[in-house]
């Protein structure tokens, strides 16, 4: 028996020290407290705030630490970086990027000390970011430098901040290949690719898009613009794409936020680019709607959320383009973005921060704590009521709190 046990541990060492390093996919251990990004619903500054999402802890709901960035900056996404030691928030406003300092208080619990913003260029309206193996990380513009079908990707030095390069492509330069609007962001490093959407100009109704589009990681040249929607007219707005890698089938997929739906392409390792996206899913044959993030566990489950009305749908994609639907979470209205965690008494559960950009009937303000195996919701914060606040994206205190996320 002995021996066994032995050559157990040995097993599970060794597959741990290989977990793939990939972004969004740190093994880290991570209590119940979280960073939220924060909108001020009271004309007070927007920012960041460490709250308490065990619904078993006696603190539930309850905000630790705190850090005001500005009004009208609308801090927007979190992220770490590769190796999970500095953190960072995009904004919709302010000076778009921040690198945020944190420390633990003397019963070491995370606290929030300041924000160094960092300089973007001409390049407005931040989204999301990239971190790769190689020192770069890269950042999306939904804004580009202001004007009515712009966007860029910023290319930066991970170890400085520093912006390296601006990507432009106009669509009025090559109607056929072309960067406007870019919002999700995804990267396989592997196959020197990666691929951003185009989703909706800032101010919501100038224009919309329904492409992604596929750059060369290194050169930065465009390889294709894919349509993904049932039109050329149909302006579906993709919102994320995940270029599925490592031990998944190599597939790219993306959520639609108009359209509200799951689509996806194979890779095609001749022309070492995607075939045509198809649609793999049609939310609306389901009631939904505003399909918005998509996160992946080590189990080949694929999470969605979908903000209208308020739901998280978890997928088998072990056998793609074959999607098996699993089982259907509830969340609130604005269901959007997502982390894993165990409670103290062991429960396996998604906490789903519910608001999309405080649009009506998509802005609850809450955060869904839902047991994954029953879908019993556990406990609801209503940062609304509470604290005058809605929330804009969550992550993980001591890491990443999701395995893969795009």
């Amino acid at each position: 028996m002995k021996f066994k046990f032995n050559l157990l541990s040995l097993i599970i060492l060794i597959t741990f020290s290989n977990c793939q390093n990939d972004n969004h996919n740190q093994d880290l251990p991570h209590d119940s407290s979280f960073y939220i990004d924060y909108r001020s619903l009271k004309g007070l500054p927007d920012g960041i705030a460490v709250i308490e999402l065990d619904p078993e802890a006696p603190n539930f709901g309850h905000i630790s630490s705190q850090l005001e960035l500005g009004i009208g900056v609308l801090p927007h996404h979190l992220y770490y970086n590769q190796s999970a030691n500095k953190l960072f928030t995009t904004a919709l406003g302010g000076s778009y990027l921040y690198q945020i300092k944190t420390e633990k208080d003397k019963n070491g619990q995370p606290k929030l000390v300041n924000a160094i913003p960092i300089d973007t260029g001409e390049n407005t309206v931040g989204e999301n970011l990239f971190f790769t193996n190689d020192g770069r990380y890269f950042m999306t513009f939904m804004g580009g430098a202001g004007g009515p079908k712009d966007g860029s990707i910023g290319v930066f030095n991970a170890n400085n901040n520093q912006l390296i390069k601006t990507i432009k492509a106009p669509i009025q330069t090559n109607p056929n290949q072309f960067i406007m609007y870019p919002h999700g962001i995804s990267v396989n490093e592997e196959k020197g690719i990666m691929m951003v959407t185009s989703t909706i100009h800032p101010d919501l109704t100038t224009g919309m898009g329904n492409t992604c589009t596929l750059l060369d990681l290194n050169t930065y040249e465009l390889k294709e613009t894919y349509l993904v929607a049932d039109s050329q007219t149909d302006m579906s707005s993709p919102v994320e794409v995940l270029l599925l890698r490592g031990k998944f089938p190599q597939y790219a997929l993306a959520t639609t936020m108009l359209g509200g739906d799951i689509w996806i392409a194979p890779y095609n390792a001749a022309t070492k680019k995607y075939d045509a996206f198809s649609k793999i899913f049609d939310g609306s044959t389901q009631g939904l709607g505003w399909a918005l993030e998509m996160y992946i566990d080590d189990n080949s489950k694929l999470y969605v959320s979908f903000a209208d009305p308020g739901k998280v749908l978890v997928f088998d994609i072990s056998n793609l383009p074959q999607l098996k639907l699993l089982k259907t979470l509830t969340a609130d209205k604005g269901a959007h973005h997502m982390v894993f965690f165990k409670t103290k008494k062991g429960k396996e559960v998604v906490a789903v921060q519910n608001n999309l950009l405080n649009i009506p009937n998509l802005n609850s303000g809450t955060i869904s704590v839902i047991e994954i195996e029953t879908g019993k919701t556990l406990g609801t914060v209503d940062l609304r009521t509470k604290y005058g606040i809605l929330p804009e994206s969550i992550e993980g205190t001591n890491g990443p709190s999701s395995y893969m996320h795009h």
